[in-house]
């Protein structure tokens, strides 16, 4: 992998070859992304698997949504390849002990498992639609029943049959998908910030709360456009579930940095130096105080029993204080893993650059991009309409 490098000033004793800091931001952006996959299908699933009614209002929605930040994944890694063209041969000749060209493979398998459950999610839709619908469109949907249009109760049980067996097997690859991630940091023994057991725990349960929360933030913001009442009873079972798993997150990261000062072993003031110094923000305000200052929220929200408006605006706060919680945690991993100096004696610091191909522009590009895709997904298979409407050939714009 051929990557863009970064000059870094530094302090301490640190070699010739250390003052570069080949993982940018770009790096941190791609398992940001990846999280959001593996948790908006978390909630997909606790309708489609676990059949809990209250997560109905948002359970195809959110296929959508992990599907729409799927495609968009790869991009960073390609984004950041001196030669993007090269992916391909992850394909063709696959090096199977790489923890990144295996990432090829759950891709694709993530892909395509995704794409069938959401097909069978919108089959009958997509009938209706095919009978509906003139010109492209109505080709564009004959050709997605795959020639299969009878609609009966012999079909519909067929299609929740085989969309809940998919959804069981995506549980497994979404999160293995995000699971993978952490092991990639967690498996490298040359940095003391990454090399911990626990990473691809905390990778993974981060990733599911990332997700929820930027479900929760759609769904607000799109029933807010789309002029229609927010149900209430899903809003509490997503507050619920982002309560659950965010307890989870915090005890994780508070026991792998506790594993790490409780070993002590050398460099450890370092590690201190640290995190007292170039990251300090990131921990204690972005990630810890974001964290905390959410599970306090949602304590109050859930203890009290708010309703409406206040139930509301609780869960929406908490959730976009989640979402940059979750992000700083990537930065403090992916880049202050790499300024710790290998000779655990000194300290290196980054700044990304604004124009660059790995600079913050581009990531705001890259991060920007699923949106476009969920508003095409949305048009294309309104995940919010009874099937009667769509027959009749509405189909609006997520923000319609």
């Amino acid at each position: 992998m051929e990557a863009l490098v970064h000059a870094a000033p530094y302090t301490g004793y640190v070699y010739p070859n250390e003052t570069i800091i080949p993982w940018g931001i770009l790096i941190v952006i791609y398992p940001y992304i990846t999280g959001l996959v593996a948790g908006s299908f978390t909630v997909a699933t606790f309708y489609h698997v676990f059949g809990v009614p209250r997560f109905k209002p948002v359970a195809r929605f959110a296929l959508l949504t992990s599907l729409a930040f799927m495609l968009i994944v790869p991009l960073p890694l390609l984004l950041h390849l001196g030669h993007p063209e090269r992916a391909l041969n992850v394909i063709l000749t696959p090096h199977l002990t790489s923890a990144f060209a295996a990432f090829g493979f759950f891709a694709a398998f993530y892909v395509i498992l995704v794409t069938l459950e959401i097909w069978f999610a919108f089959r009958e839709d997509i009938v209706a639609m095919a009978q509906n619908q003139k010109g492209l469109l109505r080709r564009f949907y004959r050709a997605l029943t795959l020639g299969s249009d009878e609609i009966s109760e012999t079909t519909r049980a067929y299609d929740a049959k085989w969309l809940k067996a998919l959804a069981i097997i995506g549980i497994a690859g979404a999160h293995g998908l995000h699971g993978y991630v952490g092991f990639v940091f967690g498996s490298l023994k040359s940095r003391e910030w990454w090399g911990s057991d626990l990473m691809p725990a905390i990778f993974l349960v981060s990733a599911i709360i990332s997700g929820i929360a930027i479900l929760i933030l759609l769904y607000v913001v799109t029933s807010r456009f789309r002029k229609t009442v927010i149900d209430r009873d899903c809003m509490k079972g997503l507050a619920y579930l982002l309560w659950g798993f965010l307890i989870f997150a915090v005890v994780l990261e508070f026991l792998e940095f506790a594993n790490i000062v409780y070993k002590g072993r050398e460099g450890i003031e370092t590690v201190m130096a640290l995190i007292a110094g170039p990251i300090w923000f990131g921990v204690w305000v972005l990630q810890l105080g974001g964290s905390v200052a959410a599970f306090f929220i949602l304590t109050y929200v859930i203890w009290r029993g708010t309703q409406d408006k206040q139930l509301i605006i609780g869960v929406t706060v908490s959730a976009v204080l989640v979402l940059v919680a979750v992000f700083a945690m990537r930065w403090n991993v992916v880049i202050g893993g790499q300024e710790l100096s290998k000779t655990m004696q000194g300290l290196l610091s980054y700044t990304p650059p604004i124009f660059d191909r790995e600079g913050i522009s581009a990531v705001v590009i890259v991060f920007t991009l699923p949106f476009f895709v969920l508003w095409g997904l949305t048009r294309l298979l309104p995940p919010w309409l009874s099937h009667g409407r769509q027959a009749q050939g509405q189909i609006p714009s997520i923000t319609s």
